[in-house]
């Protein structure tokens, strides 16, 4: 697949994110990455569907929704009717994931599994078959404008490499610390979709960023 831009809003300014989402979107932004996190899962809290429902208005751009929360079953339909067209749970936050990924591909969306850093590939290969996209984190979860972890590299590599030998046509997508200085490094490794937050959203120009990283993409 071509290699996409989600700039991740939880870097965004909260007092006008219908306009941020709208600026991005014509910096050239593949999807809208959203970060939900309920301070429970992780020690931060954001939005919920009745914002991601508000902010579908402003956009046709894909919605790729993070569930970063304590038991996302329970909101798995909210979230659907608000409008998400991806979303994605973490492994270490569902006891069946496989019931739970199968309900999120019932309801007409494309599902994702996450794992956080210290998680082993080994413990989603079983569901990789059954999923859209695998989503690796490079920095523990809870809170944008964190340092990018070098040691996620062989992790995405190695996750390519099962991807391919399975045959299987899923998309690798990383969040966390993603930079113009770094995202060459992590195409290069296998990954796909790059969350990008605080480098886009903290930059002085989106255009002039989003256009850096998609020429460094070209290249890779």
């Amino acid at each position: 697949m071509n290699k996409q831009i989600a700039p991740s809003i939880l870097s965004a300014d909260f007092s006008r994110l219908g306009e941020e989402i709208k600026a991005v979107e014509r910096a050239g932004a593949d999807l809208i990455h959203v970060d939900v996190m309920d301070g429970h899962y992780v020690p931060n809290i954001t939005i919920g569907p009745g914002v991601v429902a508000a902010l579908r208005k402003t956009t046709k751009l894909p919605f790729d929704v993070h569930l970063m929360i304590e038991d996302p079953d329970r909101y798995i339909d909210a979230f659907v009717d608000a409008g998400s067209n991806i979303l994605t749970v973490h492994t270490e936050a569902v006891i069946h994931l496989h019931r739970t990924v199968h309900y999120i591909k019932g309801k007409g969306v494309k599902a994702g599994v996450s794992l956080n850093p210290s998680t082993p590939l080994g413990s989603i290969e079983e569901i990789l078959p059954d999923i859209d996209l695998l989503l690796i984190m490079t920095v523990n979860p809870g809170f944008g404008g964190q340092k990018f972890i070098s040691s996620m590299l062989p992790k995405i590599r190695k996750a390519k490499e099962i991807i391919q030998e399975k045959g299987l046509g899923l998309t690798i997508e990383v969040d966390g610390g993603v930079t113009p200085e770094n995202i060459g490094a992590l195409a290069q490794e296998g990954a796909d979709i790059f969350v990008a937050g605080a480098s886009i959203f903290g930059s002085p120009s989106y255009i002039e960023t989003i256009k850096k990283m998609k020429g460094i993409l070209a290249g890779s």
